[in-house]
């Protein structure tokens, strides 16, 4: 004889199987709405000229002890020698078959040796981190929001160029000088191509103990030289 279930039991087993048909159903949530992000930027966006972005620019950058210089397209150069001769810096390190580097290579500068990166890092290592004092790369553009340079490693200007000199000198065309990140990752096509680096430096490398003693220079270069490269000359008085 089949025994009857009351039916507090019939209730439980109805809800117990219920619920294990839910959890075995496959799950189709409705898709959440993504978020417009271009509408949000473009109703936050600063109405700026280059002349207030470079400002900003600058401002920021100086605020974490990082020197900076106006320069133009002809001057960038000699520029650049006055501030190594200044610091009393033996050699640079330039990049392998760049504009920039040809530039200052034409120019054979006296009292100043031109290293080019030009052999693996297994090869050099000691002279790299023994005997390079500086440094010089292009930046491929900028931040103005936060102070940031944008820097896209290559095997023309490796990662270690920007990391292990003592002084990094930067050379940024103010042309490149995007407003906020959104705008620097759109304009430029970041969805479409990245390196294996893509470098944000904003400032001389830093670091404190429990103390709170700031020292610079302990994971990387401990002077930051950004050279401000305006197409047309300064007016007087503005250049470095």
């Amino acid at each position: 004889m089949n025994a009857t279930m009351n039916p507090t039991a019939a209730a439980e087993a109805n809800a117990r199987s219920s619920i294990l048909a839910r959890l075995r159903a496959p799950a189709t949530p409705a898709p959440l709405p993504l978020p417009d992000v271009s509408a949000w930027f473009a109703a936050h966006q600063r109405h700026e000229d280059n002349a207030q972005r470079v400002s900003r620019m600058r401002a920021a950058l100086e605020a974490v002890k990082t020197e900076v210089h106006d320069t133009t397209v002809a001057d960038w150069p000699e520029l650049l020698l006055r501030l190594i001769a200044a610091k009393g810096l033996r050699n640079l390190l330039i990049g392998t078959d760049t504009p920039h580097g040809a530039e200052l290579e034409a120019r054979q500068p006296a009292n100043l040796e031109l290293k080019r990166y030009a052999e693996s890092i297994d090869s050099w290592r000691d002279v790299l981190f023994d005997e390079v004092d500086a440094s010089l790369t292009l930046a491929k553009s900028a931040i103005a929001e936060i102070g940031s340079l944008i820097v896209w490693p290559a095997p023309q200007e490796p990662r270690l160029m920007s990391l292990v000199p003592s002084v990094h000198f930067v050379l940024l065309d103010v042309a490149n000088i995007h407003a906020d990140f959104y705008s620097a990752m759109t304009s430029e096509g970041w969805k479409d191509s990245l390196p294996t680096n893509a470098l944000l430096i904003c400032g001389p490398s830093k670091t404190a103990d429990i103390q709170q003693t700031l020292a610079y220079g302990a994971h990387g270069p401990r002077e930051l030289v950004v050279l401000l490269r305006h197409a047309q000359a300064l007016t007087p008085g503005a250049a470095a």
